[in-house]
């Protein structure tokens, strides 16, 4: 007992500076992040000395890596300026760069839409593509899809905000492009995300996906739906769970959350929740999906061996989303459970 009531020994002022500096290395490169969102001459240093990902009309530049794999392209800033030369365009173009996070060495890294240039030249010069970001999910690393998809939803919020939806009046933006101010009431405008609730609704010993007419062929995920205003999470999901399926849902347990570009930026808040197996007939709102069904752990496992969208799919070709997206992780978390159970019976 004694042991425990020794005095705390009082580290020296350069060893606790030392320490403090060593631990927080996160705390630094958001402060970092923070101070370029506020300082338009900082940004304007770090963009010179930062990386660049280029878009083209929100599609982003992608280069090959290894078969089947791309990587993102991180351009430096006299690369950029040389490949908006060499495709006729001056380098003001440039100062539309915005920031978009920084590197664990605190270099700044930043993103651009080059849709004025003609994209095969760019490309080109890159020794990249331009890949659609839906596609090129199923091709980066982790760290990298979460990069590109925001900023492509950063770019696509910049386009569509270029006026002030109370006054009408042009915006402008900052340096960093973390935010817009009208040009005649001062107010200002930051990068908005819609939240969306998304389930895997299970009754024991399957799971339930469904699947949009938009969606491409043999492709199911969890259900989602926009929050209505006022509804709490429990309550969004609920609802969305009665109004496409038909299903009454108990049991809602938090997953995770994810930012998702599409359609213009949403914030997934992830969960999962159950059915009495009594109660599991589905009654679909085709108005909502084209099919909803339920999946056995079996069925489940078959689909997560497809790691791409099929070149040719068969009427029974059932595949998931992509690894990075939280349905996936979702379905993983479910059929890890189902293992689990099977282990402990």
């Amino acid at each position: 007992m004694l042991a425990l009531l020794r005095p705390l020994r009082i580290l020296p002022f350069a060893e606790h500076y030392s320490l403090t500096r060593f631990c927080s290395a996160f705390v630094s490169r958001m402060r970092y992040l923070n101070m370029l969102k506020e300082n338009d001459a900082a940004c304007v240093s770090a963009l010179q000395n930062g990386h660049i990902f280029l878009f083209h009309h929100l599609i982003p530049l992608l280069q090959r890596s290894d078969p089947g794999t791309f990587r993102s392209v991180a351009l430096s800033y006299s690369e950029v300026q040389s490949v908006l030369h060499r495709s006729g365009s001056d380098g003001s173009l440039l100062k539309e760069s915005i920031l978009i996070g920084c590197s664990e060495q605190n270099q700044a890294q930043f993103c651009l839409d080059v849709g004025e240039l003609d994209p095969a030249a760019v490309a080109k010069e890159c020794k990249g593509t331009f890949i659609d970001l839906r596609k090129a999910f199923f091709l980066l690393a982790g760290a990298e899809a979460h990069l590109v998809a925001k900023a492509q939803a950063l770019l696509r919020w910049h386009q569509i905000n270029r006026f002030s939806g109370a006054t009408g009046q042009l915006t402008h933006r900052n340096q960093a492009g973390s935010q817009r101010v009208c040009s005649s009431s001062s107010i200002v405008y930051y990068p908005k995300m819609s939240p969306v609730v998304i389930v895997l609704v299970s009754d024991g010993k399957r799971c339930l996906l469904g699947r949009q007419s938009s969606f491409p062929i043999g492709l199911y995920s969890a259900l989602a739906g926009f929050c209505d205003m006022g509804e709490t999470l429990e309550e969004a999901v609920s609802r969305e769970v009665a109004e496409e399926v038909g299903l009454e849902v108990q049991n809602i347990i938090y997953s995770s959350s994810q930012h998702w570009p599409f359609p213009h930026s949403s914030f997934m808040l992830a969960c999962h929740a159950t059915v009495s197996s009594a109660h599991s007939q589905l009654n679909v709102d085709h108005l909502e999906l084209e099919d909803a069904r339920w999946f056995t752990e079996e069925e489940i496992t078959c689909a997560l061996q497809i790691k791409a969208p099929p070149k040719r799919v068969q009427p029974t070709t059932v595949w998931l989303p992509p690894k990075h997206a939280v349905a996936h992780r979702l379905i993983m978390e479910w059929r890890d459970s189902q293992q689990r159970s099977k282990g402990t019976e």
